[in-house]
């Protein structure tokens, strides 16, 4: 599905945008949970197309990051946009080549703008673990 309330136009970069969220649409909160979020909004830069997935980590008894970061890697993003991440989705993120940006529980749109006007800060090391919390 297109969404014309974002401007895709990224200087003809083609990308795949991840963000942990806490819903299905660009007004809902990016979840700072990236192991535990209820889904992944993909924005398609090329295609301005939004693809929604449950995350298959959230109800994981340990290993949600592990499995969440599986997922999104599976789908060929290049960016991830969410709170944090724990040690082992860190280095499974890291090892993939895919870039991750830390913002606060805003709407995903603006998150991603943030993300394209350049405020949001690169994860360049791994949060605390969490060990089956939500």
């Amino acid at each position: 599905m297109a969404n014309a309330n974002i401007d895709f136009n990224y200087g003809g970069i083609k990308m795949k945008i991840a963000v942990s969220a806490a819903g299905k649409t660009i007004e809902d909160l990016l979840d700072m949970r990236f192991g535990r979020c209820e889904y992944f909004q993909i924005h398609d830069t090329e295609s301005g197309d939004i693809k929604v997935l449950e995350n298959t980590g959230q109800k994981a008894s340990g290993g949600a990051g592990i499995a969440a970061s599986n997922q999104l890697v599976d789908e060929n993003i290049d960016i991830i946009i969410t709170g944090n991440l724990g040690p082992n989705a860190f280095e499974i993120i890291e090892k993939s080549g895919v870039k991750a940006y830390k913002c606060s529980s805003i709407v995903v749109g603006e998150a991603i703008e943030k993300y394209k006007s350049g405020e949001l800060e690169e994860i360049k090391m791994s949060g605390p673990a969490h060990h089956g919390s939500n």
